[in-house]
């Protein structure tokens, strides 16, 4: 159900901008450039949930994994299901197979951010057995 993708093209990246708007209001779309950095980077992974037809993306994620001096760790970024799919297992298929593949990479955590108003998406981390971090995420804008 859960795949890595290894290779680019129009379909995909016609299907994740399909996407992105669902993601955030701000999300510019990306060129097929973009989507070949992620996919081809030794530093993340694009976990999708492809259609019965095979085509289009019903949800998508990215997996950022890295070492540094304390171990390895890894993020969940990006995390999105398309409406139509929502409330079918997709999200929690994402998130099972992001955990199953950071552990398969050795890394110590797994981290994500959420958006406070996003209630249905804490339910479906805490489900999968994230906990609240009491922790402040600072963000410096250029």
């Amino acid at each position: 159900m859960v795949e890595v993708v290894q290779e680019t093209d129009p379909v995909l990246l016609r299907s994740l901008n399909d996407l992105l708007p669902q993601l955030s209001r701000n999300a510019q779309a990306m060129t097929m450039e973009d989507l070949e950095q992620i996919v081809d980077s030794e530093c993340s992974d694009l976990l999708v949930v492809r259609a019965a037809s095979g085509g289009n993306i019903l949800g998508a994620l990215t997996l950022i994994h890295f070492r540094i001096p304390t171990g390895i760790r890894a993020w969940i970024e990006d995390v999105v299901v398309d409406a139509s799919a929502r409330g079918q297992g997709v999200g929690k298929a994402l998130i099972q197979a992001a955990i199953e593949k950071s552990r398969d990479l050795g890394a110590r955590t797994l981290d994500l951010t959420s958006n406070p108003d996003r209630e249905s998406a804490h339910r479906l981390y805490e489900g999968a057995g994230f906990s609240v971090r009491t922790t402040k995420v600072y963000r410096h804008i250029k």
